[in-house]
């Protein structure tokens, strides 16, 4: 296993659209390990493929209060939502530091491809539901920050490349 470099937002890399994995075989499960690894290292509870500049719709959440209950989703899709929704503090790998609140339907039901290449269809609600909504917009190009106001996002955005910089230096 190995511990891999995360984008930071505003890389372009970020937005990049993921493909389908066409096969679940040991590259993507080295990918998952690989992945969970750095994920626990970062002190995360979500990370999508995207964010560590694979794009491929793989993503790793693990919200259990030991972190030992990780859930690798393969080829997500959301098959269902809640109507009722909530505003949920989140915060990014991608972006260090920074939470703010985004709207996030209360429960979702995706289905997708687990580890050993067996469909499965996870029901998901409150944290767990947030976090699989973060994690898939990821696997579309899209940050978290997308959702808050141009003015906030461009506030982040100046924070970040600054922060980039001062850590080159």
């Amino acid at each position: 296993m190995a511990l891999l470099p995360i984008l930071c937002y505003p890389d372009p890399k970020l937005h990049r659209v993921a493909k389908p994995v066409a096969v679940v075989d040991s590259r993507i499960q080295t990918l998952v390990a690989d992945m969970l690894e750095t994920m626990y290292d970062a002190k995360g509870i979500g990370l999508a493929a995207t964010q560590i500049d694979v794009h491929e719709r793989v993503i790793v959440i693990d919200v259990s209060e030991e972190h030992d209950a990780p859930l690798v989703l393969i080829n997500p899709e959301l098959v269902w939502s809640s109507t009722e929704t909530h505003l949920n503090e989140e915060g990014c790998l991608s972006v260090p530091g920074i939470y703010d609140g985004v709207e996030r339907f209360d429960a979702v039901h995706v289905r997708a491809v687990d580890l050993q290449g067996q469909p499965r269809t996870i029901e998901a609600e409150e944290l767990l539901a947030v976090c699989v909504q973060h994690e898939m917009d990821h696997l579309m190009g899209k940050v978290f920050v997308e959702y808050l106001s141009p003015l906030k996002r461009n506030r982040i955005k100046k924070k970040m490349l600054k922060a980039q910089r001062e850590d080159a230096l």
